[in-house]
């Protein structure tokens, strides 16, 4: 396309603004494990800045560097924002944040969740966010007790077998 074709303006900028990731309302509640995992998130991001400050290709680093400036931007936050459990100090006999709860169901299949912060979340490893239906059901819980899990599938009646931290 001939340049006579290409407005000033559209020259001088590289694409659209790209919107900030939101932020959870919740507290950021986080295991030592996740701020680690948080810091370390940072910390490649940072290397990848860095890279791609370095590259010869200014528009193409530009254009690069959008969405690693936002993400970095959102990761401090989050890390500005953590407040590190100490599970040392959390109760052992009822389920609170950082518990590893082992639960048993009406059909006797048996499961283990980790209930930590909403960044450390994994359903497919069985480490849930503390704010999520399941962790709510299950907090305050004590071994022998009994609650309702509430899934869009039916809900499910859930005995604590055993909590560790």
């Amino acid at each position: 396309m001939s340049r006579a074709f290409v407005k000033e303006a559209d020259a001088n900028t590289s694409g659209e603004e790209l919107p900030e990731r939101p932020q959870s309302p919740h507290p950021n509640y986080v295991t030592p494990t996740g701020l680690s995992k948080l810091q370390a998130q940072l910390a490649e991001l940072q290397v990848q800045r860095q890279e791609q400050m370095a590259h010869p290709d200014g528009i193409l680093a530009e254009e690069h560097l959008k969405p690693l400036e936002r993400d970095i931007r959102y990761f401090q936050e989050r890390i500005e924002r953590a407040i590190v459990i100490d599970l040392a100090a959390q109760p052992r006999d009822k389920v609170a944040f950082g518990a590893v709860v082992t639960t048993v169901d009406d059909d006797d299949q048996k499961r283990r969740f980790a209930i930590v912060g909403e960044d450390e979340a994994d359903p497919a490893a069985g480490k849930i966010s503390w704010v999520s239906p399941l962790a709510a059901a299950l907090v305050g819980a004590s071994v022998g007790d009994t609650v309702v899990w509430k899934r869009p599938g039916g809900d499910r009646n859930l005995e604590i077998t055993a909590i560790r931290y």
